[in-house]
Formats: structure tokens, C-alpha cells, sequence
């Protein structure tokens, strides 16, 4: 009867691709405005220590989800279209939407800015040229560096939130602004990698 129901509706096509990792990929996306509803009053200039406190404990719910996707598709031989498709989507909006709320709240100011800003740009621009590398069948594979970019990234992030949280601890803020410019070395270096890939395939 249920399965009835569905196919009545039209969405038992859905029903496959709604395996857990693609939902755990899915929360991390519908989380992201959560993310940044606690990180606001800070952007208003109000002192809201609470709130770095929920937006870091949720940011590190949200990179266990992004462990555990992958981890959990690959066991179960559940690896689909619709998971490649998401993932990636998922941790460039959570990175970018972070890095736009640090920028706003003035946790990442001045100089500092110019490390977001190469690692938000180069986020655009490699979702760009692999969607143009995809229309060639051309498959672009993630480097051993780009993972410690990443793995940086992450760090940075995370460390920028937990000091809004903590800071009575400057030395919080000083770990995240380190890692934030090893992120941006990191990504000038993995991003002309990528190019150089994209520019052998274009006209």
C-alpha cells in the first residue's frame, strides 16, 4: 500500500537515491542557514560567546556528517550519482557561507581577508572547471595536497568559530588565522594544478 502511494505520487523514482549518506549529505546543506543564524548577532556587533559556542559544536556535527557519507557509501557499495553530485556542493556552501560570516562578524579582517577571499574564489572556480572537465568526460582526480588543503581549511574554520566562543584564549584565533593563509598557499598551489589540467582540454 505504501509502495502504491508513492508510485501514485510520481516519487518512486526518489525512493533509491534516499540512502543515508545522501541524507547525511543533505543535512549538511539544510544545516547551513542554522550555521548562520547563530553566527548573526555577531555581524550586528552584539558579544554572543553562546552562540560561537552552538555554531562550532554544529560545524563539527557537520564534518562528521562529511566523514561518515562517504564512509557509509563506500561500505555499503550505496556510492551513487545523485552523493558525487551533492557532496561537493555541500562543503562549498558550508565553507563559503563560514567564510562570508567570519568576514561580516570581522573574525576574519584586513590583511587576512585576501587568504578567505583566494580560498573562496578558488572553490568557484574549480566547481567551474570541473563542470567543464565533466562535459568532457574528463575526469580530475584530488591530489594528496589538495586533501591537506582541505584538511586545513577545515581546521581554520573551525578554530576562527571556537575563538568567537573562547576569547579569553587569543591563541584560538591565532591557530585559525595560521591555518586559514596554509589553506590559501595550498590552494593557489592545488588550484594552478587544476588549471593546468583544464587548459590542456581547451580549444
Amino acid at each position: 500500500m505504501t509502495a502504491s502511494l508513492v508510485r501514485g505520487r510520481g516519487l518512486w523514482q526518489f525512493a533509491p537515491m534516499l540512502t543515508l549518506p545522501n541524507l547525511l549529505t543533505l543535512s549538511r546543506i539544510l544545516t547551513v542557514p542554522l550555521l548562520v543564524a547563530l553566527l548573526w548577532p555577531a555581524e550586528l556587533g552584539a558579544r554572543w560567546t553562546t552562540g560561537y559556542a552552538f555554531a562550532f559544536a554544529l560545524y563539527c556535527l557537520m564534518g562528521i556528517t562529511d566523514y561518515f557519507d562517504g564512509y557509509l557509501a563506500r561500505a555499503q557499495g550505496a556510492v551513487s550519482r545523485l552523493g558525487i553530485f551533492l557532496d561537493p556542493i555541500a562543503d562549498k556552501i558550508m565553507v563559503g557561507a563560514v567564510i562570508l560570516m567570519l568576514a561580516a562578524t570581522r573574525d576574519i579582517a584586513g590583511i587576512h581577508i585576501a587568504a578567505a577571499m583566494i580560498i573562496l574564489l578558488r572553490e568557484i572556480a574549480v566547481s567551474g572547471l570541473r563542470e567543464f572537465l565533466a562535459g568532457l568526460q574528463v575526469s580530475v582526480p584530488v591530489s594528496r595536497l589538495a586533501k591537506w588543503k582541505t584538511a586545513f581549511q577545515l581546521i581554520a574554520l573551525g578554530a576562527l568559530i571556537l575563538a568567537g566562543a573562547v576569547p579569553q584564549f587569543p591563541f584560538v584565533q591565532m591557530v585559525g588565522i595560521a591555518t586559514l593563509w596554509a589553506a590559501a598557499i595550498l590552494t593557489l598551489v592545488t588550484g594552478w594544478d587544476y588549471l593546468r589540467v583544464g587548459i590542456k582540454h581547451m580549444d
